[in-house]
């Protein structure tokens, strides 16, 4: 039986060691997601920094346009998603 998840968008820094670890978390699980680089889009850096009080802080996630979850760790992926 296929899993089924939300639509999973992320902003990140491709530079980002934290954005890295959730990327490899997601891709170890095969689970879809689209990526934001807010290097890249400054409508998407206000995004980012609008959800997260005032700071550009990656990787924020949202489910389905809703943020989730800003920088989680392994074990905040896995209450999300598991």
């Amino acid at each position: 039986m296929e899993t089924s998840y939300p639509q999973i968008t992320m902003y990140i820094r491709p530079w980002c060691g934290t954005v890295m670890r959730v990327k490899r978390w997601l891709d170890q699980r095969a689970i879809p997601y689209t990526e934001i680089d807010i290097t890249k889009d400054p409508e998407a850096a206000q995004q980012a920094e609008e959800l997260n009080g005032g700071h550009q802080s990656v990787p924020t996630i949202l489910f389905d346009g809703v943020h989730v979850a800003t920088e989680p760790s392994g074990g905040e992926l896995e209450r999300l998603l598991g």
